[in-house]
């Protein structure tokens, strides 16, 4: 079981081709194999939008359940259990030594792929007993990869990367798959999916209620409340992710195939990103549909900026990504290095800010992960009520929704997106799951519809 327990020191090679006349999507396609990933940006003013990641021959297969951990060898199919929690395995792994490597290497030189779903949160916390699992997906999946194809898109560049042991054979391969012949294009049709929601319009509010009953009672100061939304799926998964990076592009965009099921997503926000050290968390509160015209959109803005509950949320969740990171950053490196900016997409427009701090001694990136897992922004303040109230009012699991999905690469740096606006596909099924922040003076139907707006972008994706 030579992938499952030998701690190796990693050596890189990377070779460069032009990539003018390619695109990610078209790469993507001639790559084989049901466990494949494709990671994109909208944002070209940041790294995460230089570079487009994609890859399709793990090496290992990591899943968690509760306390324990599951690896999977991919190339011998071995399987061994470890009764380890799912962050300590993660450092095991992925903090380890890099002997050899190019320069420049773009912010993800391989690793670890996947989610980490809100129930990691189960390991540290008594939040109360678990509901229904109606997806039967792991609480956390990570797939981990040695071979990467990177696109630049500033240098109009293909990196490929290797840490395989015969990286010259690694990088042949590699290639031949980019020279294959192109796969021909095809039209994806427009027709909608059909989705129906765990909770009626009713039962919403009623739960919207229940929370405002809370705060009354000095219990909390807000909760997220969520739904699922489900409907029958028999198109190309695929397809329904070019669909969605075309009509909602955003910071954080990615398609991920575990073998059994498939996640798609557009997500507005990172949870959580570190690099060299520095960690940074953007908390987005604060909704306005988008408007039909320039002047109604600048309208909603204006509302936004001067809604006072909206204020407060977004205050609040500031300094609960505060609270966090001053959990394992030195004290004093701790800022808020943007605050309060209109963020637009496709539906929706939100405020958001940054907050950044360096890691202090003793501590790593899966550490801040950890710490920051779920994020205030789908939970609410404070969190440990919050969370038991969610667990409470709504009827399932919420699994990988609300809780992380991205990168973890070798030696630590991480950038994970909030689970937002994400999609899964299983077992002829597409679930979509959307929440909505509430406080004091919440109007149940008000907090409804931004929960239907919200899901919109991913409801109507054209699939079949």
């Amino acid at each position: 079981m030579n992938n499952l327990d030998e701690k190796k020191i990693l050596r890189f090679k990377m070779d460069t081709i032009e990539g003018d006349i390619h695109t990610p999507i078209a790469i993507f396609q001639k790559l084989d194999g049901d466990q494949k990933f494709l990671l994109e940006s909208s944002n070209s003013h940041h790294d995460n939008g230089r570079y487009s990641y994609l890859g399709s021959k793990p090496y290992l297969e990591v899943t968690s359940l509760a306390d324990q951990v599951y690896v999977k060898d991919t190339e011998t199919g071995d399987q061994i259990v470890k009764n380890i929690n799912i962050i300590e395995f993660l450092k095991n792994e992925l903090l380890v030594e890099i002997g050899e490597a190019p320069i420049n290497l773009p912010p993800f030189n391989g690793g670890a792929i996947g989610y980490m779903g809100y129930d990691i949160i189960r390991l540290y916390e008594n939040i109360g007993p678990v509901p229904p699992d109606s997806l039967q997906m792991p609480d956390a999946h990570f797939l981990f990869y040695k071979e990467l194809y990177i696109f630049d898109h500033v240098l109009q560049k293909i990196h490929l990367l290797t840490a395989e042991e015969d990286s010259e054979k690694s990088l042949l391969e590699m290639k031949g798959k980019i020279n294959q012949a192109s796969k021909p294009s095809k039209e994806i049709s427009s027709e909608y999916l059909e989705f129906d929601s765990n909770f009626s319009q009713d039962e919403f509010e009623k739960m919207v209620l229940e929370v405002k009953a809370a705060i009354v009672a000095g219990e909390v100061f807000q909760v997220v409340l969520s739904q699922r939304f489900k409907a029958d799926f028999d198109g190309e998964p695929f397809d329904a992710y070019r669909r969605l990076r075309l009509a909602n592009p955003s910071p954080y965009m990615f398609y991920i195939e575990f073998g059994d099921y498939t996640i798609i997503g557009s997500s507005p926000e990172s949870l959580i990103s570190v690099s060299s050290g520095m960690v940074h968390v953007n908390p987005i509160a604060g909704t306005r549909p988008r408007g039909k015209t320039d002047e109604e959109d600048k309208g909603f803005e204006k509302s936004l900026l001067m809604d006072e509950k909206e204020l407060a949320e977004h205050k609040m969740l500031v300094d609960l990504g505060r609270n966090d990171l001053g959990r394992v950053c030195e004290i004093g490196s701790i800022h808020l290095t943007e605050e309060m900016e209109i963020q637009r997409y496709q539906h929706v427009m939100h405020i958001a800010s940054k907050v950044s701090g360096k890691l202090r001694e003793g501590y790593t990136s899966l550490d801040a992960l950890t710490v920051c897992l779920p994020a205030g922004t789908v939970s609410g303040a404070p969190k440990i009520r919050a969370m038991e109230l969610i667990n409470e009012l709504e009827n399932c699991k919420r699994g990988m929704y609300s809780g992380s999905i991205g990168y973890i690469g070798f030696g630590g740096d991480l950038d994970m997106a909030l689970a937002i606006r994400t999609m899964i596909i299983k077992d002829g099924k597409a679930y979509v799951q959307a929440g909505a922040g509430i406080v004091y003076d919440s109007d149940p139907k008000t907090e409804y519809e931004e929960t239907q707006n919200k899901a919109r972008a991913l409801m109507e994706v054209h699939t079949k």
